[in-house]
């Protein structure tokens, strides 16, 4: 069973469209490179034939990235006004043990790519850790058998 992706309806809406997109006027755009290359001759000294093959093969792969993505997608609905709990499509600012610098991470997919902010899986030890805790509130996480300290410092919406 493939495990749930959430993704905020913005970024749902861009994978739509960008496989949209990708399996429309994409695959159309490579055929006519893939043909116009093949018109040239010889392919086993082609390199625009072998340029255009190695963007196909890029394509597809995105295409079957953004497939399977979708095809597990929940959207997930952030309510602006709601900053109480860290949650998928939050912005969490943190604070690790031994350390005076906050750090801020959008908290969701990787696709969520957002602004200048590295983005948290909820499912990796530190999103596991700080998904529904509070601003204020101080939790360990567990990294190579080692625990580690942070603060929840403040939560927005994204």
């Amino acid at each position: 069973m493939a495990e749930v992706q959430e993704l905020s309806r913005a970024t749902y809406d861009r994978l739509k469209s960008e496989l949209e997109e990708l399996t429309g006027e994409g695959r159309i755009d490579i055929a006519h490179k893939i043909e116009a290359a093949r018109a040239l001759g010889d392919l086993s000294e082609n390199g625009d034939y072998h340029a255009a093959k190695e963007q196909q093969g890029k394509m597809e792969a995105r295409i079957r990235q953004i497939t399977g993505t979708l095809l597990d997608a929940v959207v997930v609905e952030v309510d602006a006004a709601d900053t109480s709990r860290v949650v998928v499509g939050t912005v969490v600012a943190l604070r690790f043990a031994g350390d005076d610098d906050v750090e801020r991470f959008l908290v969701g997919n990787i696709e969520e790519r957002h602004d200048d902010l590295e983005v948290l899986s909820p499912k990796s030890p530190l999103g596991q850790a700080v998904v529904g805790a509070s601003a204020g509130e101080h939790r360990t996480y567990e990294v190579n058998g080692n625990h580690l300290g942070i603060e929840i410092v403040s939560i927005e919406a994204s």
